[in-house]
């Protein structure tokens, strides 16, 4: 009876629901099924449509172009991505990174970009229109030269003192290492790396530039200083660069060099005077070494003049370099022995001449040595352009007698003329 009464139950049951279906129309049910199903699908279609197109705009983002003076590195959750320093240092071209926050573009100036820095460290306000009596250390920069020997300051010994501008080039050779090891602050909005590498940088050069410009100039004198020596902007290219290697730096210094120097104003006058008289003992020096080389060129050379200074070289030694003299010395000689021979054979004329007059001058005396006395003052007055002899009488007294000194010229050009009075 409860099994009948169940299936009963459970048939009424079902005619009821039945019933309440009848009411919907069959056609209205399967139209709305079919438009869900189509409003559906295009959702999904379109939902998909986006994500693609956003899955390829976030990895279409990631390609980037590095310029044709720059280098980049690209950081991969902070960690420089590649294998190799090929691999890790970019060139210029199309690249690509995952977008961010994965991967972090860093980016560089060209291996042969040069950047400059001024260092007036050293050189003194110019806003003073008349120099003080001394230097101000707050506002007057200079450096510390050497005197004429390296001293220490510890002795007491005096330095000079100079002011110079220097003018400072480089770049980056090794990007791996200035990003290891130099700070560069965080870029602002707008910026990036390579935008604020030389603010960050500067101010660390220019403390390390200083002081080995400091440590190079103390070993060279003022002179060299002023003059610009070019040792002097090589050892302190090459002071800063040591520095520069030590702390791993990825620096490398293309020139360091001198654009101004001068002496300090108080002491212009000084110092020019210093340096005019510095000129002149150079001037002086040069010429007596010109002078000296001459003067042993004209003698033959060093080699003669040290034999000459050897008290151990033989007569035969000398005649060999006498020989193989060149030059003045050889022609001095010639003179030499040329008048030697003139000299000779004049003494033996006159010797010859004396012996045969000395029969006629013990005979006549007095009329040879008037003949002699003739003789001579005729070769003596032979080669004058005007002869005036005046020669007064024993007997003559207060006798006046003139010469006018400003003659007529017409008296040269008659020839030799003698006026003798007696």
């Amino acid at each position: 009876m409860t099994a009948i009464h169940n299936h009963n139950h459970n048939h009424n049951h079902e005619h009821e629901h039945v019933d309440s279906q009848a009411d919907i129309p069959i056609e209205e049910l399967d139209a709305g099924s079919k438009s869900l199903a189509d409003a559906l699908r295009i959702s999904f279609f379109v939902l998909k449509f986006i994500m693609i197109a956003l899955v390829i705009f976030f990895f279409g983002s990631g390609v980037f172009t590095v310029g044709p003076d720059e280098r980049a590195m690209v950081l991969r959750f902070g960690k420089i991505r590649g294998d190799t320093s090929d691999k890790r240092i970019l060139t210029p071209g199309l690249h690509w990174a995952v977008p961010s926050p994965v991967d972090e573009i860093i980016r560089f100036p060209g291996r042969n970009t040069v950047e400059r820095v001024t260092l007036d460290a050293f050189w003194y306000d110019e806003t003073k229109k008349r120099p003080g009596l001394s230097l101000d250390p707050v506002v007057d920069g200079y450096c510390l030269t050497r005197n004429d020997s390296v001293a220490d300051l510890r002795t007491g010994n005096d330095y000079n003192i100079v002011h110079s501008r220097w003018l400072l080039t480089y770049r980056i050779s090794d990007c791996e290492l200035f990003l290891k090891n130099i700070y560069v602050k965080d870029a602002p909005a707008g910026q990036n790396y390579i935008d604020v590498i030389g603010e960050s940088v500067e101010p660390m050069l220019r403390a390390l530039a200083c002081d080995a410009i400091i440590t190079t100039m103390v070993q060279f004198s003022i002179d060299e200083a002023i003059k610009s020596d070019a040792d002097i902007s090589r050892q302190a290219s090459k002071v800063l660069q040591a520095k520069l290697d030590d702390i791993e730096s990825g620096i490398e210094i293309d020139s360091m060099q001198i654009t101004a120097v001068t002496w300090p104003r108080q002491v212009e006058d000084a110092f020019i005077a210093s340096i005019k008289a510095s000129n002149d003992a150079d001037r002086i020096i040069r010429e007596a070494k010109g002078y000296a080389e001459s003067k042993i060129n004209e003698a033959g050379g060093a080699e003669i003049i040290n034999a000459f200074s050897n008290p151990d070289v033989t007569e035969p030694q000398m005649e060999y370099y006498w020989a193989n003299a060149s030059g003045q010395v050889r022609q001095t000689i010639s003179e030499a022995k040329a008048y030697r021979t003139k000299v000779v054979e004049s003494a033996k004329a006159n010797a010859d001449y004396l012996v045969k007059l000395l029969p006629q001058y013990r005979k006549r005396p007095r009329l040879v040595l008037e003949r002699i006395y003739y003789d001579a003052m005729e070769e003596i007055l032979g080669n004058t352009d005007e002869n005036i002899i005046a020669q007064p009488g024993s007997d003559v007294k207060n006798k006046e007698f003139r010469i006018m000194i400003n003659r007529d010229p017409a008296l040269k050009k008659g020839g030799q003329k003698k006026v003798t009075e007696k």
